[in-house]
């Protein structure tokens, strides 16, 4: 027996979570929007806390200006990523007759921006409604590797010559970034995640101290 489906129950908890979405993606923005406003006045605190030498200043400069060039790079980057993933997507799940590509296509530039978890819920839900919707294997198939083709492109080609050095911090590392700041604060922590990581790795190839680190997060 079929038990029926509340689809007013499901709309509702997607609004919710649509919701809770748009508020973590606002926050996101105010902050992006303080810290950029701010950005010289911190850096000036920064600088000035680094130590009474000169050449401590100096380190402290260039790490924060390397710290903020990654990560201007990597927001920048992203989004022109998720928008060609969201196009491709799109044009792919269109050609194949799949309901509401448009949707689709966004769904998959919006979770292009969380590494590993982002691309895999879009491959395994995108299956599930091709199958839903042509009731073939075959189908869900095509899908499936339409999206995977798409995302490990991006991520294997357009990712190591438009970030370069920037992006030089191990999968490993990236993967548990992801999952902890996922659980610390929810999609905004995975949003944040590859951030926070720039950040530190950054900090640790300066500081000698934390040596260790930087070799840990390192790609090599």
């Amino acid at each position: 027996i079929v038990e029926p489906v509340d689809v007013q129950q499901q709309m509702m908890t997607f609004a919710r979570r649509a919701g809770d979405f748009a508020m973590q993606a606002i926050l996101l923005m105010f902050l992006v929007y303080f810290l950029l406003s701010t950005g010289e006045m911190f850096k000036q605190k920064l600088v000035k806390l680094s130590g009474p030498r000169l050449s401590e200043r100096k380190v402290t400069v260039q790490m924060i200006d390397e710290m903020t060039g990654k990560i201007g790079r990597f927001i920048f980057y992203q989004f022109w990523s998720g928008t060609i993933v969201g196009i491709l997507t799109w044009l792919a799940f269109w050609s194949m007759g799949v309901r509401y590509a448009g949707l689709w296509g966004v769904a998959a530039g919006v979770l292009n921006c969380i590494p590993y978890f982002g691309p895999t819920v879009i491959m395994a839900v995108s299956a599930a409604a091709a199958l839903l919707q042509f009731k073939s294997f075959t189908m869900l198939a095509s899908v499936a590797g339409a999206s995977v083709v798409i995302t490990s492109l991006e991520g294997f080609l357009l990712t190591p010559i438009f970030l370069g050095a920037a992006a030089r911090v191990n999968s490993v590392a990236v993967f548990v970034s992801v999952m902890f700041w996922g659980w610390m604060w929810g999609i905004l922590g995975m949003l944040l995640a590859v951030p926070i990581l720039m950040t530190v790795k950054t900090v640790s190839d300066h500081v000698e101290s934390l040596s260790s680190i930087s070799e840990l997060l390192g790609e090599k």
